[in-house]
């Protein structure tokens, strides 16, 4: 029995220190990744680049509901944590390792940022690790506001419209500050799946999403329920 125990203890022992090494090579291969990024062009080239687009639009020229619906929807937490979010990040490992997948990335609206102006889309754990050394360097360099600005000027609505002013003028033939309470929490449920909740391929999907979204800034204190029973569809 001694000499079963010595050798499950041993056999754990290598799992751990195997499981140490590859952490350790991962971070490593993902903080390389994260400076080739920064080597090939500077956090601030970059975000100035972003700013520079013509459908650029300044936070003040958007809607609070909207910024709030965003936020309740994507990182509630955004304002608190300081690039990551180690709840979200904890609640998504284990629906990936109970699903064997990249699912869920736990990714708040800062590492979101990230991904948009320094990588791709590819579900890989090194260009993750990355992000996360890429959130930090933006957490670092930004105030919240300019993170959340860039934000909804570089996600992606679907039907071939990034940023919020594009999406606002391709959906609804209008500026972004024009957006009524039923606009604004529709468009900010879409960036979660454009392609599921694309308003031309699946408006009722959309709509569905929209619900959520109310009932997630009622949960966070962004509405009270008056409120959210206020904002409604216009009428057919």
């Amino acid at each position: 029995m001694r000499t079963i125990v010595k050798i499950l203890a041993r056999l754990l022992s290598l799992a751990l220190a195997g499981a140490l090494a590859g952490g350790c090579l991962l971070a490593a291969l993902g903080y390389k990744m994260y400076r080739q990024a920064l080597d090939a062009r500077s956090l601030e080239a970059t975000i100035a680049a972003v700013q520079a687009d013509p459908g650029y639009t300044p936070i003040d020229q958007l809607p609070p509901l909207y910024l709030d619906a965003v936020v309740a929807v994507e990182d509630h937490r955004f304002a608190q944590h300081s690039g990551i979010d180690p709840i979200a990040i904890l609640r998504a490992a284990v629906h990936d390792l109970r699903t064997r997948s990249l699912d869920q990335g736990g990714s708040t609206i800062t590492q979101q940022v990230a991904k948009n102006l320094f990588f791709t889309q590819e579900k890989r754990f090194t260009r993750k690790i990355a992000e996360v050394f890429m959130a930090f360097r933006l957490e670092d360099a930004c105030t919240k506001d300019e993170i959340l600005e860039l934000y909804v000027n570089t996600i992606y609505f679907g039907d071939g419209y990034y940023g919020i002013r594009d999406a606002c003028a391709g959906y609804f033939g209008k500026e972004p500050a024009q957006l009524t309470p039923y606009e604004a929490t529709l468009l900010a449920g879409i960036p979660n799946a454009p392609s599921v909740y694309s308003l031309t391929a699946n408006p009722d999907l959309a709509a569905q999403r929209q619900q959520y979204v109310v009932g997630q800034m009622v949960k966070f204190g962004y509405l009270t329920a008056e409120d959210a029973a206020a904002i409604t569809p216009p009428a057919a």
